[in-house]
């Protein structure tokens, strides 16, 4: 497995080697020896999937709030996502800063995000399916966001505000001044 390190600290790709033949290709997309090398302690209880039928689909930026906080490990089962994260941890010396990676079905990237970040993706293609995993169960009462088009993020999304597709809670996220310190 590929391990490639982000901008931020702790934010990693992974990319799983695909053994090939006339049939297609088999691929080991997960290992627990290779998480435990990544994120020493860390341990997934939950897996999610999504599916989004239009290209231009923002879902985030979202995070669970302590003591429920989640990392995630994502990839993507069909289609394309620009996968974003920022930096919620106001000790961090990249608190507010964001990094991307373009994760697909095609390449079989995964992103490893850690606890104390908001992510969030936008779709490529239409009928994406994206699957991830985390540390911690849902909790409805520490779900919480942080407004995906904030300028002071700077993220440059491959879709305009006005043609986005997101759900209304997605649209009510408060902005990263106006953001409680959940991650101090």
């Amino acid at each position: 497995m590929l391990i490639e390190t982000l901008d931020i600290a702790d934010v990693i790709v992974l990319t799983p080697k695909r053994h090939g033949d006339e049939r297609g290709y088999f691929s080991e997309v997960f290992r627990l020896d290779v998480l435990a090398k990544c994120a020493p302690g860390l341990v997934f209880v939950q897996d999610n999937q999504s599916g989004s039928a239009q290209a231009g689909t923002v879902r985030g930026l979202h995070f669970q709030a302590p003591p429920q906080a989640q990392a995630k490990l994502i990839r993507v089962l069909r289609g394309a996502i620009l996968d974003v994260v920022v930096d919620l941890r106001r000790k961090s010396p990249t608190f507010g800063r964001h990094v991307h990676h373009m994760l697909s079905a095609e390449n079989g990237a995964q992103l490893l995000v850690p606890t104390g970040f908001a992510h969030g993706f936008c779709t490529l293609a239409p009928d994406t399916e994206v699957t991830y995993k985390v540390s911690a169960y849902y909790n409805a009462e520490a779900d919480k966001g942080l407004a995906w088009d904030d300028p002071a993020l700077g993220i440059a999304w491959p879709v305009l505000a006005d043609k986005a597709v997101l759900s209304g809670k997605d649209r009510t996220h408060p902005k990263l001044a106006d953001l409680p310190a959940y991650f101090d």
